[in-house]
C-alpha cells in the first residue's frame, strides 16, 4: 500500500510532529509513504532527517495553480492508494486541484482541532462526497466537528488519537532548568508545553500560578512554560506582571524537543481551552510525569480524575490551582499518577499501536468499491 500524506505547514506544530511519530511506524507495517508540502518548512527538515520521501511545492502556500500540476504529476508518478490530507489548507487544495485533474486515488481527511467555521463554504468543503474518510483525533473532536457535517459524511468520522513516540523515553535536555534559572532545590517546578496561541489559553495558567501564589500562600512553585512564542507572548508576560507573578513563572520560548525537560518537572500542567490531542500532555504522562489538566481533546477518554492524573473545567482556574497543590503535597499520589498514567498511554497511545489502527483504516477505505 502507497500512501500520499499532504501538508499545508510552515511552521511546527502537534500535526507535523504526527506524521513525523506515525510514518516510521507505518514503514514498519509495509506502508509505503510520500509526504508533499511546502518547500524549505521545517516539516522537510525533519522528514529529511529520518529519510522520508518529500515533494516541495515551490510556493508559501499550497493553493497555487503551479502546485495544482505539482500534485498531478505527483500523483501520476507515484500512484497511491490513499491520499491523506493533514491540513484544512490541503483539504481545500486537494479539491480545487481534483477539480482540474480528476484524481482516482481514494481520500482520507484529519481533523485535529476542535470547532470549525460554519460558513457555507466550510461546510461544501467538509461535505464534499469526494471524501472517503475523516480521521477525528478525538471524541470530542467527532462530537464538534459532527455539527458542521451532513449525515452521511458523519457515517465517515472515525476516532483515531494522536500518538506518542516511546523515542522520546530515556532523552535528557542539556538544558538545567534549575541551573540555568537558578531555582532552589526546595522549589516545585511545574511544567507547561505549549506555543503561544488563544487554543493553548496560557491566560489562564497565569490565573492558577496566581491563585496558588496569592490564595494558598504558596511561594515555593515556580512555573517553567516552554513554547512559540507570538503576537500574544508580550501581553501574557504583561499580563504576569499585573498578576504579581511574573518572577514565579519563565517563558522559555520554543525549545527544540521540549518533551525531553519533562523529567525535570515535578507536575505538568495543561491550560488549554481547545485541542485536538494534546501531545505535549500525552508525551509528560509516557514520561511519568504527574499531570493537572483542563477537560480538552482526549483528556476526558484517558483521566480520570483522581486516579491517574487530575482535571478541572476550561479557565477553572481556582480548581487547578488546588489540585495541583494537593498533588505536589502528596508523594503518594505523585507515583501513583506517574505509574497509571504511562501504563495506559504505553497500552493506547504509542506511535506503534496509532500506527495499526491507521492502516486498519486504510485497509477499510482500500477495500470499499
Amino acid at each position: 500500500m502507497k500512501i500520499l500524506h499532504i501538508s499545508g505547514a510552515k511552521g511546527w506544530g502537534g500535526n507535523e510532529q504526527q506524521i513525523i511519530y506515525i510514518v516510521p511506524q507505518l514503514n514498519e507495517l509495509n506502508v509505503e509513504n510520500i509526504v508533499f508540502g511546502i518547500n524549505n518548512s521545517v516539516l522537510e527538515q525533519e522528514c529529511d532527517k529520518i529519510k522520508i520521501p518529500f515533494i516541495g511545492v515551490r510556493t508559501r502556500k499550497l493553493n497555487k495553480y503551479s502546485n495544482y500540476k505539482d500534485l498531478a504529476a505527483a500523483i501520476k508518478e507515484h500512484k497511491p492508494d490513499i491520499v491523506h490530507l493533514h491540513t484544512s489548507d490541503s483539504l481545500m487544495f486537494f479539491l480545487v486541484s481534483n477539480l482540474i485533474f480528476n484524481f482516482k486515488t481514494k481520500l482520507i481527511f484529519s481533523k485535529k482541532g476542535v470547532g470549525v467555521s460554519g460558513s457555507f463554504l466550510s461546510k461544501l468543503k467538509y461535505n464534499n462526497n469526494r471524501l472517503d474518510s475523516i480521521i477525528c483525533v478525538s471524541k470530542m473532536v467527532q462530537d464538534s466537528f459532527g455539527k458542521t457535517l451532513n449525515t452521511s459524511t458523519l457515517k465517515k468520522t472515525v476516532v483515531i488519537n494522536d500518538s506518542v513516540s516511546i523515542n522520546i523515553l530515556g532523552k535528557q535536555s542539556k538544558i538545567d532548568i534549575r541551573e540555568l534559572y537558578n531555582i532552589p532545590q526546595e522549589k516545585f517546578i511545574v511544567g507547561n508545553i505549549a506555543n503561544h496561541t488563544n487554543a493553548k489559553d496560557l491566560f489562564t495558567l497565569v490565573d492558577v500560578l496566581a491563585e496558588l501564589k496569592h490564595t494558598l500562600n504558596r511561594n515555593d512553585i515556580v512555573f517553567i512554560q516552554v513554547g512559540e512564542f507570538s503576537k500574544k507572548t508580550d501581553r501574557l508576560k504583561q499580563y504576569a506582571i499585573d498578576k504579581k507573578v511574573f518572577k514565579d513563572i519563565v517563558f522559555m520560548d520554543k525549545v527544540k524537543n521540549a518533551s525531553s525537560l519533562n523529567t525535570q518537572f515535578d507536575a505538568f500542567l495543561l491550560t488549554s481551552q481547545r485541542e485536538g490531542g494534546p501531545t505535549s500532555l500525552l508525551e509528560a504522562m509516557l514520561i511519568g510525569i504527574p499531570v493537572v489538566s483542563t477537560k480538552v481533546g482526549v483528556v476526558s477518554d484517558i483521566i480520570i480524575d483522581g486516579e491517574n492524573g487530575f482535571m478541572a473545567e476550561i479557565k477553572d482556574s481556582t480548581s487547578l490551582a488546588y489540585k495541583t497543590a494537593e498533588l505536589l503535597d502528596d508523594r503518594e499520589l505523585q507515583k501513583q499518577f506517574s505509574l497509571k498514567g504511562k501504563a495506559i498511554i504505553e497500552e493506547q497511545f504509542t506511535a506503534k499501536y496509532i500506527a495499526q489502527k491507521t492502516l486498519e483504516e486504510y485497509q477499510k477505505v482500500v477495500a470499499k468499491s
